[in-house]
């Protein structure tokens, strides 16, 4: 996924490509700004330069977000009084000798040209969020904060600033700014929908590459060969190539198994176009036709995709969505014969389940661990308008629907020694051994607008057409 630095002019000042004006930008953080008291400190961290100059340098969404500037080291200072605000861009100064290694700097007068700010150099933000914290008692703060973890770079800047300023209080920002995300204006709109358009092709691509005795490295080169020649930057996240019994791990990346004939493979990609990325799954036969028990559980799945996309309607409570669909995984997996019933229960291992009631776990949770989809946008695992009041989707929406079943091969033998475990593995077990270490996921990319649900990520998802594209 490590790519040549790209710099900011070489990312930003493309005119023939499309791109968030800095307009939208300028939009954005008033649109933050008005979250806040009406008088109020805030910074955004972006992303640290790497230690080495061949290590790729990628912006963090949350300063992407804010600023759309690209390069290493900056940060933003937004100071708010009442109606009145100021905004400050710091960034790294002009310095010809380290350009020659990592391309061209903006410095602060380019920076300014291009975004509209004041830009400051990189050196000179201490000091000027000390003296605009004289008097404050809370600082809003997005970044890269973990207080639970190894402290990040971000987390011990923060920390400075409180020994100097006792008492001041931390607010972590990161929510007020996902609010904004959730729903995405049409030029964010356009830039995903190249990038899905990128990933469409790959998913298309790699047909004519899975077959047995084929390495899974190699269908990955083929995806993200596909993503660099139609100009994304680089994926959007590690690409998932998963065979046989790794079909069933959700986010395998090692790609390095030989697939094999009569197995299936688990396609999880997304090309990242202008930092947004796509997120699109297919699960294709090795042999190219699915045997009788494949085609039966990648039905059950592709139904409850269709289920979940039938209440994707705007203005519709998005748990809909997750209801339908798990209701058509249940009933499917009932009739194969996988679980004892749809509603039928197990006692849970340590640890938990993915659906637990309260005398115990949903059978459906033995074969499904995971929600139903997510935003997508500078992350691919982007804010959804469901996360917020009022919970339902709304226009600007991104968002997948990825229903999925995953029958490890040591499901049933990690659950705890109970009689009512017993009593279900004694009546699965037969068909638990016919559908061990296959797994499937379907997902695609959609689009809410005020004219209704877009499925955006059209690449070929009904067994029939997998099957005649694949032969061809």
């Amino acid at each position: 996924m490590r790519l040549k630095l790209i710099s900011a002019l070489a990312l930003l000042a493309a005119p023939a490509l499309a791109q968030v004006p800095q307009s939208e930008y300028a939009t954005r953080r008033a649109a933050f700004l008005s979250q806040l008291p009406d008088t109020a400190v805030a910074i955004v961290l972006g992303a640290a330069e790497p230690r080495e100059d061949f290590i790729s340098f990628f912006q963090t969404p949350r300063f992407w977000y804010l600023t759309g500037y690209l390069e290493p080291n900056a940060s933003l200072l937004m100071v708010k009084h009442g109606a009145k605000s100021a905004v400050t861009l710091f960034v790294l100064p002009r310095d010809p000798a380290r350009e020659s290694w990592t391309g061209t700097r903006l410095g602060p007068s380019g920076a300014a040209a291009l975004t509209g700010m004041t830009a400051l150099p990189a050196s000179s933000f201490r000091a000027e969020v000390d003296s605009a914290l004289a008097g404050a008692r809370t600082l809003y703060v997005l970044g890269d904060l973990d207080a639970s973890a190894t402290l990040s770079a971000d987390d011990q800047f923060v920390a400075s600033l409180r020994r100097t300023h006792i008492g001041l209080q931390i607010v972590d920002a990161g929510n007020l700014e996902d609010s904004l995300r959730a729903r995405h204006s049409d030029a964010e709109l356009a830039l995903l929908r190249r990038a899905i358009a990128i990933t469409v092709d790959a998913q298309r691509a790699v047909l004519h590459v899975v077959a047995p005795g084929v390495g899974e490295n190699e269908v990955q080169a083929t995806i993200e060969y596909t993503f660099r020649k139609a100009g994304a930057e680089r994926p959007g996240f590690s690409s998932i190539v998963g065979s046989g019994p790794n079909s069933t791990s959700l986010h395998y990346d090692k790609n390095d198994r030989t697939m094999l004939a009569g197995e299936l493979v688990v396609m999880d990609i997304g090309a990242s176009w202008r930092g947004y990325s796509a997120d699109v799954t297919r699960t294709l036969p090795v042999s190219g036709v699915f045997t009788a028990d494949q085609r039966a559980l990648y039905q059950v799945v592709r139904d409850a995709q269709a289920a979940g996309e039938r209440q994707a309607i705007v203005g519709a409570p998005s748990h809909l969505m997750s209801d339908s669909a798990n209701a058509a995984l249940a009933a499917g997996l009932a009739k194969l014969g996988l679980i004892e019933s749809a509603d039928a229960l197990y006692d849970a291992p340590t640890g938990g389940c993915s659906f637990p009631v309260a005398k115990g776990c949903r059978q459906l949770s033995l074969y499904y661990n995971h929600s139903l989809g997510h935003g997508i946008g500078l992350e691919v695992h982007d804010p959804g308008t469901w996360y917020y009041p009022p919970y339902k989707i709304l226009a600007g929406a991104a968002f997948t629907i990825e229903p999925g079943l995953y029958v490890r091969g040591n499901a049933l033998d990690l659950l705890p020694d109970t009689p009512r475990n017993r009593a279900l593995i004694a009546r699965v077990r037969a068909v638990f051994e016919r559908f061990k270490d296959t797994g499937v996921r379907i997902e695609d990319d959609y689009f809410a607008t005020p004219g209704g649900v877009e499925w955006i990520s059209r690449a070929p998802r009904e067994i029939p057409e997998l099957e005649a594209a694949m032969k061809r």
